[in-house]
């Protein structure tokens, strides 16, 4: 095992069939769920895909297609833009007016988001925005016809076995990590139903998220060409090869010239990470319930599980 920092929360890492860590601070066990925070932005591109895998939209649809009100300023937008984080839209601290934590009505949030300019044009530039995957989680519920957490039930979790994940507020669920904030005091949870649906709104074990990775690469949800989209630059992202390019969901790049996805997260008390690096078969889940996991120690983590 790997000489690996003491991170509170959970720790899984794989090679091939081989448990290369297994780890868990007191009180967590394998059952233990946490927020997977923008971790959750996997699935939200998957449950979008899947909507285009059986006809049902686009990639290419504006998002006015599907979302009424949309300003003019957002008539280029499309599916795909907000997929890639191409589209113009900000991240939250362009909305400082939206508290995460408050439940709002969906309509009064997404008039919000239309209030704030764009800051560039479609496919103009790069810049991360949870809004963006609110919005596709919207669209991928009005497609469907189903609620959005019903929709990620009967079309990802259930599949691929994943027992011990669920989508939005937690209710009187059981198993549930507590989030810690940098003074190790519980902490506030983000609002999951409405402002974090989509982009922050999934509990998951490190078991059921190393399921989810190893039931996508094997083509048990979407066909080579959505996976192949997923899975592929669509957009630039920096000159940082570990992170040269965004995906649908996945950022993309190279560690020692090989090829890897993965993606990090950050809710109100939690801190997590997911990558896989194909030609090893590497796979990394990294779940904490403390803001004080910060990402210098999940660096040490990664370089301490690909030494």
């Amino acid at each position: 095992m790997p000489n690996l920092p003491e991170i509170p929360g959970a720790v899984l890492i794989m090679k091939g069939d081989d448990v290369i860590a297994d780890v868990t601070s007191p009180g967590i066990t394998a059952y233990t769920r946490f927020q997977l925070a923008s971790v959750s932005k996997q699935f939200t591109a998957a449950s979008v895909l899947l909507q285009a895998q059986r006809g049902r939209l686009r990639l290419d649809d504006p998002v006015g297609r599907w979302i009424g009100g949309c300003p003019p300023s957002w008539q280029d937008i499309t599916l795909h833009h907000l997929l890639a984080h191409s589209s113009g839209l900000g991240h939250w601290d362009e909305y400082p007016m939206i508290d995460l934590f408050r439940w709002v009505p969906l309509d009064e949030l997404l008039r919000t988001f239309h209030e704030v300019p764009p800051l560039f044009a479609p496919g103009g530039g790069w810049h991360y925005s949870s809004p963006g995957y609110v919005l596709l989680a919207h669209v991928a519920e009005l497609v469907a016809d189903t609620p959005y957490r019903e929709l990620l039930e009967r079309d990802i979790f259930g599949p691929l076995g994943l027992a011990d994940t669920f989508a939005g507020e937690p209710g009187d669920r059981a198993d549930l990590a507590v989030g810690l904030g940098e003074d190790g005091l519980p902490t506030p949870s983000y609002e999951l139903d409405v402002v974090g649906m989509g982009a922050g709104d999934i509990w998951s074990t490190t078991g059921d998220v190393l399921r989810w990775i190893d039931g996508l690469r094997a083509g048990r949800l979407l066909d080579e060409h959505h996976l192949g989209l997923m899975l592929s630059e669509q957009a630039p992202t920096s000159g940082d090869p570990h992170a040269s390019g965004y995906g649908y969901g996945w950022v993309l790049g190279t560690v020692d010239g090989r090829p890897w996805f993965h993606h990090s997260g950050g809710n109100g008390g939690f801190r997590t990470y997911d990558a896989c690096m194909p030609s090893s078969d590497h796979r990394i889940v990294i779940l904490s319930n403390s803001e004080t996991t910060t990402g210098a120690v999940l660096n040490d983590v990664l370089v301490a599980a690909l030494s």
